[in-house]
């Protein structure tokens, strides 16, 4: 009995222990998380910094600090997990970037971020593949099998479309931030979805049937992504319009906006789909239908909840990874073999700047000829698009630590040397190809002092939440004659703006009717459009009264 009874005490004070010690590195973790924020504000207006290579730097200096502290033998207070990422991390980031999206440009421009997240994801993967089967079975790094080389191409055609987000600015470059972040998405949407079926399928013996069936695969989850999360974006649409639940209480609103677009997320997991091409377009979805049948209120409330969740998430994700980066563990490993680690990433490094620009100067010929000559990417365009493209984050970490670790750890030479150069070439690109980005895209790119302040511009009867509220809705002379009517050569020539007529007039003659959206949802009491319309008719009586026109 006092045998059971002592046993039982030290299981609870090592419980309270592993207890203590997690508090401890919570609270680390968030002092860090607050510093980033502070610093980020305080290097706002830099030339060369931004949030993401700040707080990859300041989780770098904190695990130099504790490896220091613990004598060499720690510097994580938190390890790396895919699950952690993908599942907790990932969805308010990927859900933020779809419901924020300024979607007449993302569509406008839709074939050419298609040929380059999809198409050029592939053409780069390719390379990746070839060219680590080609150099690394020379070295002699350890026993890499053909799914390994294919996974490596997958992993590192992931580009950090969160890192690039920071460097471009809508308002400034709205084309090149469509292309470069409509492309990050879907090519990290691909990147997943080729590394899933890498997994599934047996490649050792590759033949033109199982070649078929991977192709096959990944059409099909591709495909049945998209369309789920369309219908979850479709389906919180319909239960706003009907119930109107923002009559009564806007925190119910906001709560099921957020637990409908998770919801997507996860059930792409569950089905094992690709949940980063889900929760995207179920966001654009939702901001195009659901946002326009919830309350004022409930309309800025989701904008700042759902960007500001997403801005944490992302500091969080470079926090952890510089903080991972310097694991001795895994650096003991490759400890006597510097100079293969080394010759990895720098052949990686390679690798990735010419898979990158095998496909974004031949498809933006290509796109080119599609185009109207305003439209159409000139040089600087299309360097800007490769160079913003060469960071690699925290997606190729995860895939990686997947496919070369056993629950983060590893002892086998081959899988470190993976995973040591993996992280050399995070930090290396984010870092230095990061802190050129910025400058680069200011000197081909000199933003006019019209578009910084234009957003700014409050006319009088006019709120401040005006600019949130419209979104969209700004003037585009290039929709300006699109309910005239298409001829064929007029399909031909600039097919997008053609397909945008068609859609327009569906979408106003059927899809508002039954999802709502702006301007067409039924004046019932109690719902947005019935109390925006009575604090208009308020608006106009107080200016009758007061004598104003």
């Amino acid at each position: 009995m006092a045998i059971g009874l002592s046993t039982m005490l030290e299981k609870t004070e090592t419980l309270l222990g592993s207890d203590h010690a997690s508090v401890v590195s919570m609270n680390l973790f968030v002092a860090l998380l607050c510093a980033c924020i502070v610093l980020g504000h305080l290097l706002e207006e830099t030339r060369w910094m931004n949030e993401s290579i700040t707080a990859l730097i300041i989780g770098s200096c904190t695990g130099i600090v504790i490896l220091l502290i613990s004598g060499g033998k720690s510097s994580r207070i938190l390890v790396f997990s895919e699950d952690l990422f993908f599942i907790y991390l990932l969805p308010p980031i990927i859900f933020n970037a779809g419901f924020q999206v300024k979607k007449k440009q993302f569509f406008r421009n839709f074939t050419t971020i298609m040929f380059f997240g999809a198409i050029g994801t592939l053409i780069s993967f390719v390379i990746i593949s070839l060219g680590a089967k080609h150099f690394f079975e020379k070295m002699n790094i350890g026993d890499l099998t053909i799914s390994d080389y294919l996974a490596i191409g997958a992993i590192f055609s992931a580009t950090d479309s969160v890192c690039t987000l920071q460097v471009l600015n809508q308002d400034d470059t709205p084309l090149l931030y469509s292309l470069v972040f409509g492309e990050g998405v879907v090519n990290d949407a691909t990147s997943v979805v080729l590394f899933n079926a890498i997994q599934r399928f047996d490649l050792t013996n590759i033949n033109s049937t199982i070649a078929l069936e991977f192709a096959g695969n990944f059409f099909y989850l591709f495909i049945l992504s998209t369309a789920l999360g369309v219908a979850a974006g479709l389906l919180s649409a319909f239960i706003m319009k009907k119930l109107y639940i923002g009559r009564h209480s806007t925190d119910r609103e906001v709560a099921l906006m957020m637990l409908l677009a998770y919801l997507s997320y996860m059930l792409a997991e569950l089905f094992h789909l690709s949940s980063i091409l889900t929760v995207f377009f179920c966001g654009i979805v939702m901001s195009h239908y659901t946002w326009h049948n919830v309350t004022d209120k409930s309309k800025v409330t989701t904008k700042h909840t759902f960007a500001a969740l997403s801005f944490l998430a992302e500091i969080f994700i470079f926090l952890y990874v510089g903080m991972d980066a310097l694991d001795i563990e895994k650096w003991d490993v490759v400890r006597d073999s510097p100079g293969q680690s080394i010759g990895v990433s720098s052949i990686l490094l390679g690798l990735i700047l010419l898979g990158r620009a095998a496909f974004v100067f031949p498809l933006s010929f290509l796109s080119n000829l599609t185009k109207s000559p305003d439209e159409k990417l000139d040089w600087k365009k299309q360097v800007t698009i490769w160079w913003a493209g060469l960071m690699r984050g925290a997606v190729s970490m995860a895939l990686a630590y997947n496919q070369f670790t056993t629950s983060g750890h590893t002892k086998v030479l081959g899988n470190a040397i993976m995973i040591t150069s993996t992280i050399t070439v995070v930090l290396f690109s984010t870092v230095v190809f990061g802190l050129l980005t910025k400058p680069l895209v200011k000197h081909l790119h000199p933003s006019s002092k019209r578009s910084s302040t234009t957003a700014l511009l409050i006319t009088p009867g006019s709120s401040l939440q005006d600019p949130l509220l419209n979104g969209d809705s700004i003037y585009d002379p290039y929709y300006d004659h699109i309910d005239q009517p298409i001829t064929f050569r007029m399909f031909l020539k600039t097919p997008s703006r053609a397909i945008h007529h068609y859609w327009r007039k569906f979408d106003n003659a059927v899809m508002r009717r039954i999802f709502g959206g702006r301007g067409v949802s039924p004046v019932v009491p109690g719902s947005p459009v019935e109390t925006s319309i009575r604090q208009w008719s308020e608006g106009v009586e107080i200016k009758e009264q007061n004598g104003e026109p």
